[in-house]
């Protein structure tokens, strides 16, 4: 169906959601922020002080240049800005841990403004669409409550990159294979984590674009291999030009940093580790030697070096090959039916993916698969209901990120806000659809929310409101029982039991993926 509004109806109205929130996020300013705004500081002035040959090899601050160079030439560009604000924001000897109003205020605004690169990603996507699924799209990227708690509060800039995802894949849909995989190359030098899905993107626009006989294919095959050899090429080329390119190339893979993150990321390696630790208590009480490693749970961390007790050691290698076991469906599945449609979908999983079997997975990796996935998710009931579910677990495993007392209220607000939201916004874009028969059909102890026309659209069932209410009793337990009843023993629990309980839903929903895709 088109879009009942014109087209500068609906950008003016999309710039009023963007508006909202930015005024949200200028409220947020003051808040808490991790050492990631520190790191970023840092890299405004290392690119505005240095010659580019010394960005990579630079060791003025802990916080190294580990970005690939679009990135580094990213924030280049805002340090230009930076020194008309305050010279020191962009000197890289005295500026170290500078936390004056003015580099507050300038990094926090820079993130609200790069934003603007998801707002017209989403646009792209929607321009198109009906007006209550396209609302709801905004709602679900524009308002989304984990960009707000990492990029404006914890602070980064996953907003401006998921909107080169975003432009891409709406390339993509319509069919402008070349433009989609120029701007993928394009985010692969912004930043190299989104490459979970570059065999996505090879399968499908091999198969889809390429695949056109000898002579045509080998043509349309030979450009998009130039398109993207000339985009890395102006990324890479002048740290070849001063042999920097194997430093670089260390900076952004340091797979000394361990198989998991600070606080365990909610993925499959949680269950890995809390069955090693098992096993090593149970052999010890049964006699066994077994050395205890080097790390402990306390505080959610894994050193960097520790080995498991008792089970192999994991290896990048090994997470490589799990992540394209996993993904190997979904490539399969492109390269025999290439629909533009499904493109959307097929990201989205092998970013989740990445985050279930990947090396040194940061929790806020969720935001790659869940932002995607707010553009499947008013395709139909099914997809409304799994993604109810995921977001408002992807959005609580985002908590401990914000581990101060004044921002608890506003993590708490957020989710719950979102979750009103899209509440409202699913029972009233399926109130009046036709649910399918085959929905209503389903049984079992499934996460499944299920509803029928009947009974008003979007109705959850018994076994996923009691999931998410054991979301409720997880953080009762963390935030206020445990110290209560505990005091400092056991540190650890929280967060592990954090870890664990968003792991379930996340692993459900990757299972529930794979069934769609297959």
């Amino acid at each position: 169906m088109e879009n009942q509004n014109p087209p500068n109806s609906t950008s003016k109205l999309l710039l009023w959601f963007f508006s909202i929130s930015a005024c949200v996020k200028l409220l947020l300013i003051p808040s808490y922020h991790s050492t990631d705004f520190e790191v970023h500081r840092h890299w405004l002035a290392l690119t505005r002080s240095l010659p580019l040959s010394n960005w990579y090899s630079d060791e003025t601050s802990p916080w190294t240049l580990d970005y690939p160079p679009f990135f580094a030439y990213f924030e280049r560009s805002l340090s230009l800005l930076a020194h008309l604000v305050d010279p020191r924001i962009v000197d890289v000897h005295n500026g170290l841990e500078y936390k004056a109003t003015s580099v507050i205020y300038f990094q926090r605004i820079s993130v609200i403004l790069s934003d603007l690169c998801l707002v017209y990603g989403v646009y792209r996507l929607t321009k198109n669409l009906e007006v209550k699924r396209r609302d709801l799209m905004w709602v679900l990227v524009v308002w989304s409550p984990g960009l707000m708690i990492v990029d404006h509060i914890h602070f980064q800039y996953n907003g401006f990159l998921l909107g080169w995802l975003l432009l891409s894949i709406s390339c993509l849909q319509e069919g402008k294979d070349l433009m989609g995989g120029f701007l993928f190359a394009v985010l692969l030098c912004f930043k190299h984590l989104f490459a979970v899905a570059a065999p996505v993107y090879f399968v499908y626009l091999l198969r889809h674009y390429c695949w056109k006989g000898f002579v045509r294919g080998f043509g349309r095959l030979s450009l998009i291999g130039a398109v993207v050899v000339a985009v890395f090429t102006a990324a890479y080329g002048p740290f070849i030009y001063h042999g920097q390119i194997q430093q670089v190339i260390r900076r952004m893979f340091p797979f000394g940093r361990g198989l998991c993150h600070a606080y365990w990321a909610p993925n499959f390696w949680v269950f890995y580790i809390i069955l090693d630790k098992v096993l090593s208590f149970i052999l010890r009480r049964l006699g066994f030697g077994i050395q205890i490693p080097a790390a402990s749970f306390t505080g959610g961390l894994v050193g960097d070096s520790s080995p498991f007790a008792v089970l192999p050691r994991v290896t990048p290698a090994a997470t490589f090959i799990m992540v394209l076991l996993a993904l190997s469906p979904c490539l399969i599945k492109a390269w025999r039916n290439p629909r533009p449609g499904l493109i959307a979908r097929w990201i989205a999983y092998a970013y989740m993916c990445g985050f279930l079997f990947g090396w040194h997975v940061h929790e806020k990796a969720a935001l790659h698969f869940v932002i995607p996935l707010a553009i499947v998710a008013a395709q139909s009931l099914e997809d409304a209901k799994h993604y109810f579910m995921l977001s408002i677990v992807s959005c609580y495993s985002l908590f401990p990120l914000l581990y101060e007392a004044q921002e608890y209220p506003i993590k708490v607000m957020l989710l719950i806000l979102h979750s009103i939201l899209m509440w409202l916004g699913f029972s009233a874009l399926f109130n009046d659809k036709s649910v399918s028969k085959a929905a209503n059909k389903k049984k079992g102890t499934q996460l499944e929310v299920k509803g029928s026309s009947e009974r008003g659209g979007f109705v959850m069932g018994w076994v996923g409101k009691s999931y998410l209410f054991g979301l409720l009793i997880v953080e009762i337990w963390g935030q206020f029982l445990h110290p209560y009843f505990l005091g400092d023993k056991l540190p650890f629990v929280p967060l592990m039991s954090i870890s664990i309980y968003c792991a379930l839903g996340i692993m459900y929903s990757w299972i529930w993926q794979l069934s769609q895709i297959v």
